[in-house]
């Protein structure tokens, strides 16, 4: 018994996870001024701009990281909804109002002069937050229709909206809303089937495109992305360029790449290389050594993931930790198969490495979350 009145309970934190966002934020930065600093000598006069840059987001970033890491999740339960609302009102400004900054031809960017982000990567929080929210209400119910329809209300048109200029962050939305469901779900079969009907659409893409392209469902450039995937040297003057341009940089690496900083692809050929496709540079400077270690990282952090989903004190802190883990391994799995034209060409960044303020500040927040999950752990000591 008095041993017993001696045990005190001890909150755990996770340092391992720490160490990998800290890490694999400074690789990132490492690697961006590496793919950047020809481009950002030659537009800028500053080899480090894009590095400089990003690095000050990505500071700001780990100090509301640390902040969230230490509040108590419970409260985003609780204001989801009002959260809704704002998420709605900055898509329909940035896609609808002249609020919204067009870049290559696509309205992603609410801003005004130097300062801008991108409204759909508060959208992912969103869906986490508040998905993991309409899964504790429903309990059991979530295997029954009402409790499905009640989470494809929220993702669906969500999804929609940021599609109409962001195909690839609208894919991410909904891949983060499946891996939820299923992970909630007792009844796996309608789930795996889902997976067996997106890779049959994969296989006959090509054939499946064409019919979409011509009732109108698909537009002409998706159409166009889909036939350089299928065929890139075809179309090497036109879409495929910079498809097999990262191609070239991967094969060139070799087991150890030619080391940091000697790059060739980056020095034009392969367009902003220091965007989505970073890891092509990745592979030609630090060869396949380099890559296999890169997604190495990833692969423990999703570890951690998983260990802090099992631990979490309640439903809905698991939850939030697997939206956050399908958020990771869903965007790192895609922007690798787009780099090495597995799929076609969608402009998925790859997290904490590509060059992007919005993506780095809302990724932080969202390990800020994981964190604050894995400190309302408690351990008995």
């Amino acid at each position: 018994m008095a041993q017993e009145k001696r045990k005190r309970s001890q909150r755990f934190y996770d340092y391992s996870l720490l160490f990998a966002i800290v890490f694999l934020t400074i690789f990132g930065l490492i690697m961006i001024y590496s793919a950047s600093s020809y481009k950002a000598q030659i537009d800028h006069g500053n080899a480090a701009y894009f590095m400089i840059r990003q690095g000050a987001v990505a500071a700001v970033g780990l100090v509301i990281m640390i902040i969230i890491s230490k509040m108590d999740y419970h409260w985003y339960a609780k204001v989801w909804k009002l959260g809704a609302a704002i998420v709605w009102i900055l898509m329909i400004l940035v896609t609808f109002t002249p609020l919204g900054r067009e870049y290559n031809g696509k309205k992603r960017w609410l801003g005004y002069s130097s300062f801008s982000f991108q409204p759909s990567e508060l959208v992912k929080i969103l869906v986490i937050v508040a998905l993991a929210a309409i899964i504790v209400r429903c309990g059991r119910d979530i295997d029954r229709f009402a409790g499905k329809f009640r989470a494809m209300v929220l993702v669906l048109p969500l999804a929609f909206i940021v599609v109409l200029n962001n195909l690839s962050t609208g894919i991410i939305i909904v891949g983060i809303g499946f891996v939820m469901m299923f992970v909630a779900s007792r009844e796996k079969w309608p789930y795996v089937l889902c997976i067996v009907a997106a890779g049959l659409v994969l296989a006959f893409a090509g054939p499946i495109s064409k019919v979409l392209t011509g009732i109108g469902l698909l537009q002409k450039y998706q159409l166009g992305r889909i036939n350089v995937w299928l065929d890139p040297e075809a179309y090497a003057q036109q879409g495929g360029f910079q498809v097999l341009q990262g191609l070239y940089a991967i094969g060139s690496g070799g087991l150890f790449g030619k080391g940091l900083g000697q790059s060739i692809q980056k020095m034009g050929f392969v367009p902003e290389a220091q965007n989505d496709m970073i890891f092509s540079i990745i592979c030609e400077e630090l060869g396949l050594f380099g890559a296999i270690s890169l997604i190495l990282i990833f692969m423990f952090m999703i570890y951690r993931f998983m260990v802090i989903a099992s631990n979490a004190p309640d439903l809905f802190g698991s939850m939030l930790v697997v939206g956050v883990m399908g958020h990771i391994a869903i965007q790192v799995l895609l922007n690798i198969a787009v780099v090495t034209n597995t799929i076609p060409n969608t402009g998925i960044t790859l997290p904490f490495i590509s060059y992007g303020g919005t993506s780095v500040l809302f990724l932080l927040i969202e390990m800020g979350m994981v964190l604050s999950v894995s400190n309302q752990i408690k351990l008995e000591k």
